[in-house]
């Protein structure tokens, strides 16, 4: 079944016809980096020493003390059971994460604008930041709700109207492309066929202009009537924002959300040759940034009692559009099917999950399996059973929840530990997976 959105956003010109949905095969790839060689560059320095890579919020928390110092803006540090969670699921799900060897980077859970579990793996750390991959494209679509709230674009423009005038020597490629508008692309069904390579594909490495390769493709279905998800569309779009905000989409993104948040360490990498970002990789935030971001989506668009992007569009962008779990760049009841639920999630195991039932967020960052494709792949079911075999049960569990010095001991003890675990990459990585102060 197709939910037809409504557009709060009014448009230019008349919208085409949404149709059925169907499942896509996610087209990103790791690169050729080798695994091995990866994992003995990280290995090597935890060998030397692992204590040197215990992260500050893990080492400052003994046992019996209160969690660590955080002075991050809008955010609060307080432990699980002064927040009504019972810690003890939290730390029997560390506990299964080292027994499996997962590669967890950062796992964070926010819960009423309170930081109660923080846990770092072996080389990552708070200050870190991490490659999100598709988590860039959610980010990416907060900024379209920003130019659209300030009237700069809408979703009903014209890819090949605004790019034409933007790139006019691609005029021509872009001439069988009048019916696809920016909504289109951000809900992947634009139509448009790639030839994807699964190894080593110039989009994501080689390309020096993206924004060419994309013009070339042909459309092979009416926009708005199937739902592919494909790297093509990240493209489209960080050109068309670019166009709209008159600078680059990545700094427009540091002035009107990474700042407005208080990110530190923010990047967005991996422009081609003309300068050009994807929409929909390269852009790497430190954990509690990606929970910034969810407390944002959690609170419809406001932060600090601000209106950062508009709230209508925090709504329009969590309704399922084409698919019946894809709304604007972000997934819908993908991690939990029981309740309201919409998320961000990358290639090798990025998430922003949010929970507004609970009032929660959960962030995760790793290096796991990719094997299953898209919503199937063995990650995303890794992650579902961390959240809804432990995290929600945590959040379920409020009469339990008794803050005892027994208690805060153990789960000090848990994160000090995991802070020294090496976990073992569940894929091949790329120079930009590792972790970055």
């Amino acid at each position: 079944m197709t939910t037809q959105p409504v557009l709060l956003f009014p448009a230019r010109r008349a919208s085409s016809a949404q149709g059925a949905s169907r499942k896509a095969r996610s087209p990103e790839t790791s690169g050729a980096l080798s695994g091995m060689r990866a994992l003995l560059s990280r290995m090597v320095p935890f060998m030397l020493g692992a204590s040197a890579f215990v992260p500050f919020a893990a080492s400052a928390q003994q046992a019996g003390t209160a969690p660590a110092a955080l002075h991050e803006t809008g955010i609060e540090a307080a432990s699980p059971e002064d927040a009504g969670v019972d810690s003890r699921e939290l730390v029997r799900l560390s506990q299964w994460i080292r027994e499996q060897k997962l590669d967890v980077y950062s796992l964070l859970v926010v819960k009423d604008g309170k930081l109660i579990f923080e846990r770092y793996g072996a080389g990552a750390s708070r200050d870190a930041n991490y490659e999100l991959y598709s988590v860039t494209k959610s980010v990416t679509s907060l900024v379209a709700g920003i130019l659209a709230g300030q009237g700069s674009i809408g979703l009903n423009d014209s890819v090949a109207d605004q790019l034409s005038a933007w790139r006019p020597d691609l005029r021509a490629d872009f001439a069988d492309k009048r019916d696809i508008e920016l909504r289109h692309v951000l809900s992947m069904s634009s139509g448009l066929h790639y030839d994807f390579r699964p190894k080593d594909d110039p989009i994501y490495y080689t390309a020096p202009d993206r924004l060419k390769l994309a013009a070339a493709t042909k459309p092979k279905a009416a926009p708005g009537t199937v739902f592919e998800y494909t790297d093509i569309n990240p493209i489209l779009a960080s050109a068309m924002l670019s166009a709209a905000a008159r600078e680059p989409v990545e700094r427009y993104a540091q002035a009107h959300v990474f700042e407005p948040l208080d990110m530190k360490h923010a990047a967005w990498e991996r422009a081609d040759r003309k300068g050009l970002v994807s929409a929909g990789w390269g852009l790497r935030l430190r954990a509690v940034d990606m929970a910034k971001i969810g407390m944002l989506v959690l609170d419809h668009g406001r932060w600090q009692g601000r209106q950062v992007v508009p709230q209508q569009w925090i709504a329009q962008m969590t309704t399922p559009a084409v698919s019946p779990h894809f709304g604007y760049y972000w997934w819908v009841n993908n991690i939990v099917e029981s309740e309201p639920e919409y998320d961000a999630m990358g290639f090798k195991g990025q998430f922003i999950t949010v929970l507004p039932k609970r009032n929660t967020v959960i962030v995760m960052t790793s290096m796991l399996p990719i094997e299953g494709g898209l919503r199937d792949a063995k990650n995303v079911q890794m992650f579902r059973q961390m959240v809804n075999g432990y995290i929600v049960p945590a959040l379920d569990n409020a009469q339990h929840a008794k803050p005892t010095d027994e208690r805060r001991a153990a789960l000090a003890q848990e994160l000090e530990v995991s802070a020294r675990t090496q976990g073992i990459p569940g894929t091949s990585m790329d120079p930009t997976d590792q972790p970055k102060l």
